[in-house]
């Protein structure tokens, strides 16, 4: 996932908290995994063992959720694969994805007034009685 290039301005952090789920089996994965991701810089990690989960934390200018899970998934652990997760899953990927894109999106300038655009498109634009039929064929009987 690209990251939006570093800007002169501060930027606010875009703290978010996710929960990863595992898959029932194989068992005893929380533990490993929350130490594999407890080795990650700028992130920080729960454990949840009775949900079969690990709680992360993280600026989203740092990590995402599709990073964190990608990674995880390379080292071979199993992640839960019921429908409401992964339909959750694609949500949470779609919207880290639009917001690192909409930061790095520059800034249009505005018009001094919204309806000076339309103004001008409206001037442009052939409208109300314009008939480019000859006068003697309009009034043909």
């Amino acid at each position: 996932m690209k990251r939006p290039a570093g800007t002169a301005r501060k930027v606010a952090p875009i703290r978010k908290e996710r929960s990863i789920l595992f898959a029932k089996f194989p068992p005893d994965q929380v533990p490993e995994a929350a130490a594999c991701l407890g080795q990650i810089e700028q992130l920080e990690v729960e454990r949840r063992d009775q949900a079969r989960a690990v709680g992360v934390a993280y600026d989203l200018h740092q990590h995402s959720l599709e990073e964190l899970e990608s990674t995880l998934e390379d080292k071979g652990y199993h992640l839960d694969n019921t429908l409401m997760s992964k339909m959750m899953r694609a949500l949470i990927y779609y919207v880290e994805e639009t917001q690192l894109h909409n930061l790095d999106a520059p800034v249009r300038p505005m018009k001094r007034s919204q309806s000076e655009a339309y103004t001008h498109a409206w001037e442009r634009h052939p409208h109300g009685d314009h008939d480019d039929t000859p006068p003697e064929w309009r009034e043909y009987k």
